[in-house]
């Protein structure tokens, strides 16, 4: 059984222009590292031409399927039936994309037969993460 989902989508940047611009990006979920999901988005995404990518909670991602959730620097809320809006805040502003709401549906079920919810802390070996951070310290 593989231990990475990756996923491509389709998302729409929703700018200040008249039109949202259609941007690829690509979503990713791994057993070693079972809390988080990270999507990533090309350099003709971003303001400086660099890769970008956000990692956020899992349970975030499924809670705004449902209603609006964050309060971070990732938010994200459904957007109409079909359309979900993933907001991410940095130092250089904020970005709002929205993504088919079924992609990442779909999605979430495959990182939860990776990894069922509520299953994330029996991959965790925090005392291995924690000896690890003390080595950069």
């Amino acid at each position: 059984m593989s231990t990475v989902i990756d996923q491509a989508v389709q998302a729409r940047l929703i700018a200040s222009a008249a039109r949202p611009r259609a941007v690829p990006a690509h979503l990713r979920y791994a057993r070693t590292d079972p809390y988080a999901v990270h999507i990533s988005f090309p350099p003709a995404a971003s303001l400086d031409g660099a890769e970008v990518e956000w990692a956020f909670a899992r349970e975030l991602l499924a809670s705004g399927l449902l209603t609006p959730a964050g309060r971070g620097d990732v938010r994200v809320w459904p957007c109409g039936p079909r359309r979900t809006v993933l907001e991410f805040h940095a130092q250089e502003g904020v970005a709002m994309v929205q993504i088919d709401t079924e992609e990442l549906r779909g999605f979430l079920t495959a990182s939860y037969t990776l990894v069922p919810a509520g299953g994330e802390a029996g991959l965790v070996d925090v005392d291995s993460e924690v000896a690890a951070l003390l080595r950069q310290a």
